[in-house]
């Protein structure tokens, strides 16, 4: 940067000595190149102590300064070299305009103005003593610019306390307008901003991590974030930095994923998914660690109880449609009797002794290894869900606030990092990250809720198209995955929150999870056909369609299970009645429905096959080529057995 600097530098100082030389020469108009010369030497004592400082000159305005002082020194000898005219001739035919002189002389001035600036802007904290710099002439056109300059020179050589506030003022200019986070990049403050982040006091950090988080706003800007190195800087803020500097970098994490999603797989190179569930599960699940799943390579706590279950001496009893009631993976089975259950098998299957008594978060020490191999197999979560990367300690003693924010930005920064990404979604799936946000669904504060839910509602979709995913982890057998559809039902069935859409989409995407025995979802998602709120009667008419859909296996059976909930009655109601995207929606899902069940009763009473007749005259219906042949085969089919079985109703 300082050899940089000097090459800029040279090409100045060599116009101004030229200058000062042409105006000591000069026949005409000499008391105003004499003037011209003075302002010329102050100038260039600058230039030449700006190159003595070289390598503490902050480049962005150095550059822009100096062109616009190397321009002005270039007009300046063009016009002192016009006084040098010898003969009368010459000095006739020269005119000069006084104005000219003027004109020269208030540049040189702005010159000298925008270099004394950019050596005190570029000098360190102490040397400032922390004086006002006010603004520079070059700003006259773009005050702004500037004031970036100022702060983000501030951030690379101030004392802590000054960067920090430097980051603060970058956070409110990012905030109020896109284009002055675009300059913020362009004149180089990402990378003070990360090396704050690292280095700085946690007010610092924080408000380095907030202007990070503000200036992705799209995917140009976080590419050159990205670059920049801030996947490492972040993964090791999560890992060891302050709870309340993570809970900001989660949010910055979030943002930068939301904004180029193409930034997802980096950001998991870099580990951070497994931090962020990390901190999600710090005392969310460690009163559950019932439900803690184990690792791969170990037997789970379900396969211990089933493969009980086939030995005479105990008698347990496990019946996948009676699991399907059951709240938590350990169903009603006492913790003596899992105690009984896992030592009785455990001595089955190689002698392992158990301790007495099973503790929540610890095995007794005095136990031998073989106890210590039951520990891992039956707490410790899998290897992507362990915190045992992020440094907890102490963490118990954070403010319940800051927790709960640290949770909701976790689970912000996993909803965005997982949307439509098949490989991090198996990464949180594999994780205790399900568990926790079934956790959080209940018991969270209202962001941790939301997040949890849009979370979700991230990851089943991509379930949804993904058939490995879906069936790894939306297993029907999965305590996991019980726990989050019971919640996700409670939310459905109260219909009073904010979280509604999102779990109303989360349990649609999972319709093929389901077995044919499992149809409690169908009934509060039929009542909210019923619903005030357009939004909301489409989206359970979207999710109701996932059931009944020819692509799903079962969809006869949740056919006859929407029409047994009285979904005809309100899908008819939708139709003629409801918003135009309601209607749509609603219509789709009657003729799937007409389709598989063309013999039912209801629908013949209810006469179905007239609302179809209706909408099949209605132009705007039938302008989607789909849902137009969807239509005539739900008709076709409807008029083959209703007019067959009609008479019997009457």
């Amino acid at each position: 940067m300082a050899d940089i600097v000097k090459q800029i530098l040279a090409k100045p100082i060599q116009l101004a000595d030229q200058v000062t030389k042409a105006a000591d020469e000069a026949s005409s108009f000499k008391q105003e190149c004499a003037e011209l010369k003075s302002k010329t030497e102050k100038l260039v004592g600058l230039l030449r102590q700006a190159a003595r400082a070289s390598s503490d000159l902050y480049e962005r305005p150095t550059c822009r300064i100096i062109d616009d002082t190397e321009q002005v020194l270039d007009k300046a000898l063009s016009l002192v070299l016009k006084c040098r005219a010898n003969g009368l001739m010459k000095r006739v035919f020269t005119i000069i305009p006084a104005a000219a002189f003027r004109k020269m002389s208030s540049q040189l001035e702005n010159s000298i103005g925008d270099v004394s600036w950019l050596l005190r802007v570029s000098a360190s904290g102490d040397d400032r003593d922390d004086e006002y710099l006010g603004l520079p002439p070059i700003a006259a056109n773009e005050p702004i610019l500037c004031l970036i300059w100022e702060q983000i020179a501030i951030l690379y050589t101030g004392s802590l306390e000054n960067r920090s506030d430097a980051a603060a003022s970058l956070v409110s200019l990012a905030r109020d307008n896109d284009r002055y986070g675009k300059l913020i990049i362009e004149e180089g403050g990402v990378g003070p901003l990360l090396k704050l982040l690292k280095e700085g006091k946690m007010e610092g950090q924080e408000n380095a991590a907030k202007a990070i988080g503000l200036l992705g706003r799209d995917p140009e800007s976080v590419e050159h974030m990205i670059h920049a190195g801030v996947c490492t800087v972040f993964a090791k803020i999560l890992k060891e930095g302050p709870m309340k500097v993570q809970a900001v970098t989660a949010w910055a994490v979030s943002e930068l994923a939301a904004n180029y999603p193409k930034c997802q797989d980096l950001f998991a190179q870099h580990n951070i998914i497994r931090l962020l569930v990390s901190h999600l599960a710090f005392e969310t699940i460690q009163e559950h660690s019932k439900y803690a799943i184990a690792s791969h390579k170990a037997t789970s706590i379900h396969a211990v109880v089933m493969a009980s279950s086939n030995n005479s001496t105990v008698k347990v009893a496990v019946d996948e449609d009676h699991q399907s009631q059951i709240s938590h993976p350990m169903g009603n089975q006492t913790p003596n009797q899992m105690h009984n259950v896992v030592t009785s098998t455990m001595a089955m299957n190689g002698g392992v002794k158990l301790p007495q008594k099973l503790g929540n978060n610890h095995v007794r020490s005095n136990s031998q290894g073989n106890v210590k191999q039951f520990h891992h197999i039956y707490y410790q979560p899998q290897q992507n869900g362990s915190m045992s990367g992020v440094n907890m300690k102490g963490r118990e003693l954070e403010d319940p606030a800051t927790k709960a924010y640290m949770k909701a930005m976790a689970a912000r920064a996993l909803w965005h990092l997982a949307k439509g990404n098949s490989s991090i979604c198996r990464s949180i799936t594999e994780s205790r990250a399900l568990l926790c946000f079934a956790v959080l669904l209940e018991k969270g504060s209202d962001d941790v809720q939301f997040n949890s839910a849009m979370a979700l509602m991230e990851i089943t979709a991509v379930a949804e198209r993904d058939t490995d995913l879906r069936r790894s982890a939306f297993k029907p057998n999965s305590h996991a995955c019980k726990l989050v559809v019971d919640q996700l039902l409670k939310i459905i069935e109260k219909a009073d929150s904010e979280l509604l859409i999102p779990c109303i989409k989360a349990i649609g995407n999972l319709a093929r999870t389901f077995r044919a025995t499992e149809t409690r979802m169908i009934a509060p998602l039929v009542k909210l056909l019923d619903e005030r709120e357009a939004e909301v009667s489409k989206e359970a008419a979207i999710a109701l369609t996932k059931f009944a859909c020819t692509d799903n296996y079962l969809h006869l059976d949740h056919s006859k299970a929407i029409i047994t909930a009285g979904g005809a009655k309100h899908l008819i109601q939708l139709v003629y009645f409801g918003e135009q995207i309601v209607q749509l929606r609603a219509l789709v899902l009657l003729c799937y429905i007409a389709l598989h069940v063309p013999d039912s009763e209801e629908l013949a009473q209810a006469e179905v096959l007239t609302v179809l007749e209706w909408a099949s005259k209605q132009s705007y219906m039938t302008q989607d080529e789909t849902i137009d042949t969807l239509l005539q085969e739900a008709k076709s089919r409807l008029e083959l057995y209703q007019s067959r079985g009609s008479r019997g109703f009457h």
